[in-house]
């Protein structure tokens, strides 16, 4: 294989059944939108603890990124060095460009952490005592977000523009709660996502990515 051709790492069995919610999904669509050929590697979750892939995340997750001599981690910075790398994901001015940027820390900074800790909340604590009032909580914190984006966004296509990595990780990010009251609520929002998902990148990057988990579900 080329060493110019990205590798990355994927589940081999991914928790999220197909739906898309994987953060490979992320690094996928950024490539696909820039036209990037890339590689997947697929590990089983003993894998991604073996000391191998520990040397490229050293938290034994996925994805990673690896290109000639440089490998990296977390999705948000793949996501950002494709970006950077490959026009189509950030604007030419710099004022621009730095408010993209922007928007990708406040995706994953800002918006999903109450998110995904919902998300693990419904998995991992339904049955203690407390949950009910966690949920709520935390369902308290994500209407907040989402009013706070909601009212940004107004009748905009995109948050800042054209589209860009900030859209592209936000959607990721809103696809967690799409088609819940939470974010049924907003339906400028609900729309933004619908938008997103049209685009043929992300339904490749989403094809390519079911793709593996119904091949694992058959016993491929």
């Amino acid at each position: 294989m080329p060493s110019h051709v990205p590798t990355i790492t994927a589940f081999e069995r991914s928790p999220d059944r197909g739906r898309g919610l994987a953060r490979d999904l992320r690094v996928r669509w950024a490539l696909e939108e820039v036209g990037q050929p890339y590689e997947v590697r697929l590990l089983s979750f003993a894998e991604m603890k073996e000391p191998g892939h520990r040397a490229i995340h050293p938290f034994g997750q996925v994805p990673t990124y690896e290109a000639g001599a440089l490998a990296l981690f977390e999705s948000g910075a793949i996501v950002l060095h494709i970006a950077e790398r490959h026009a189509g994901l950030l604007p030419q001015d710099p004022d621009a460009r730095a408010r993209s940027i922007a928007w990708m820390f406040a995706a994953l900074n800002t918006v999903e952490p109450p998110i995904f800790e919902r998300a693990l909340a419904t998995i991992l604590e339904r049955d203690e005592p407390w949950y009910a009032a966690r949920l709520a909580k935390l369902e308290d914190a994500i209407r907040l977000r989402l009013g706070d984006l909601a009212r940004r966004l107004g009748e905009s296509e995109w948050l800042d523009g054209a589209f860009s990595a900030g859209d592209l990780l936000m959607v990721t990010v809103l696809r967690r709660v799409a088609g819940s009251p939470l974010l049924d609520a907003h339906p400028n929002l609900a729309a933004y996502v619908a938008r997103a998902e049209a685009r043929p990148a992300y339904r490749r990057a989403f094809d390519d990515q079911l793709a593996v988990f119904t091949a694992a579900s058959d016993g491929g």
